[in-house]
């Protein structure tokens, strides 16, 4: 299995990842103008992108997923519960879903709260064994942090949801798994994200200050730091959702 983390624009972090043996390739959270990049990386490691995943609709950032797929000729992937929201065809996502990409499977975990959207990744390199090895969290649990639940609005709702995906789809999870986030700090999609890149679900869990909260504490914590919305969101959102 190969691993590539791209540091992109906005504090955002994208992935590349996938099986060289079978040739089988995975772009993930892609941020316009680096679909180059992911091209590039492709043609050294000579596999082919088979699946172009965004694990939600971007509101601080402009997405490049559609536009490499597009270019590729390969499925454009979001969770199912988007659909309602694009105004052009997608791959749809379901909570479960296996996704074979050689000797590598990825697992859709769905973890609504940031947005009603929001999925993780669960990767196993079955050639290193059965257990999973990492999962990227996207704007779900940060190293440090969590999303934030505001941006469609009900945040007191959305963080409810938000500490039910956590508590229920990840924490779960055994400890020594690794997480790769959708940001690092700088970002505006969570508040005291940290400035390291990766960690471990065991980690988190004993300096992760929300996730030793109870759900009410854990809600209340989480609104009343929400940071300033992203700058042009509307924008952006209406960017990634139009065709």
């Amino acid at each position: 299995m190969f691993f590539k983390q791209l540091h992109a624009k906005d504090a955002s972090l994208s992935y590349f990842f996938g099986c060289a043996g079978k040739g089988k390739a995975i772009a993930v959270d892609v941020v316009a103008g680096d679909e180059s990049w992911f091209m590039e990386e492709a043609e050294k490691a000579n596999v082919k992108i088979q699946y172009v995943i965004d694990t939600h609709i971007h509101a601080d950032h402009y997405s490049g997923g559609r536009a490499l797929a597009d270019v590729l000729g390969v499925p454009y992937a979001l969770n199912e519960s988007a659909q309602s929201l694009l105004s052009f065809a997608i791959e749809p996502l379901h909570d479960g879903q296996l996704l074979d990409v050689g000797n590598v499977v990825v697992k859709v975990l769905h973890t609504p709260g940031h947005t009603q959207e929001s999925i993780c990744l669960l990767v196993t390199d079955k050639r290193r064994g059965d257990e999973p090895w990492f999962v990227i969290t996207g704007d779900t649990l940060f190293v440090g942090a969590t999303g934030r639940p505001d941006l469609a609005g009900r945040e007191q709702e959305m963080a409810g949801i938000l500490f039910d995906s956590i508590h229920s789809k990840l924490l779960t999870l055994p400890n020594e798994l690794e997480i790769f986030p959708g940001h690092q700090a700088g970002s505006a999609c969570g508040a005291g994200l940290s400035g390291k890149p990766s960690s471990t679900l065991g980690f988190e869990k004993r300096w992760n200050a929300a996730l030793s909260l109870d759900r009410n504490a854990f809600i209340e914590q989480l609104i009343a730091n929400i940071p300033p919305r992203p700058k042009d969101m509307d924008k952006i959102i209406t960017a990634n959702t139009r065709a």
